[in-house]
């Protein structure tokens, strides 16, 4: 019995997700990907992004599940607080491009873009999921402020949804004071 409940303590805690390796004061990794606003298919670079001002970048493991979707109606209903700190969100996931299409109209609201995380740009922001025995290019739920310099300044890696656009918002709001 202690056996199987060790096993099993191990395996919760291999499916949680890990924090995100990226600290605060790195240079965010670049990555150009294609993405969608209010339906509409478009190439997303985040270099260029950067150049209008800090982006939140939010990573969220599945499309139209019930916490990515409550988290993506979350920071759209946030999108004109996060404009008016000068911050543009973007969130990523490993979906493809039509789901991730109907996600940004249907869930995302049209007000702000989603993104395919390549398996490469998952890996070098290192939100893989970690999932037992399995190798995927899910991410978890990993949210970042990048300040317009391209540095990261706020990390947030949480499976609860809840938090995300709250600390991110405070975190922008905060880099107007620096």
């Amino acid at each position: 019995m202690r056996k199987l409940l060790l096993g099993l303590a191990g395996a919760i805690t291999a499916a949680s997700p890990a924090a995100a390796a990226l600290p605060v004061g790195a240079k965010a990794p670049n990555f150009v990907t294609t993405g969608a606003m209010a339906g509409k298919p478009f190439q997303l670079n985040l270099k260029r992004e950067l150049r209008k001002g800090p982006v939140v970048l939010y990573f969220f493991p599945k499309a139209f599940t019930k916490g990515c979707t409550l988290e993506a109606r979350a920071f759209s209903e946030a999108s004109d607080e996060f404009r008016k700190a000068g911050a543009r969100v973007i969130g990523m996931s490993a979906d493809d491009l039509p789901t991730l299409k109907r996600f940004s109209v249907e869930e995302c609201r049209n007000a702000f873009p989603v993104a395919t995380a390549t398996a490469a740009t998952v890996n070098a922001y290192d939100v893989a999921m970690p999932v037992v025995g399995k190798l995927t290019t899910m991410s978890n739920r990993t949210s970042y402020v990048i300040d317009r310099n391209g540095r990261i300044a706020f990390v947030h890696s949480k499976l609860d949804w809840s938090g995300h656009v709250k600390k991110t918002l405070a975190a922008v709001k905060g880099l107007k004071k620096r």
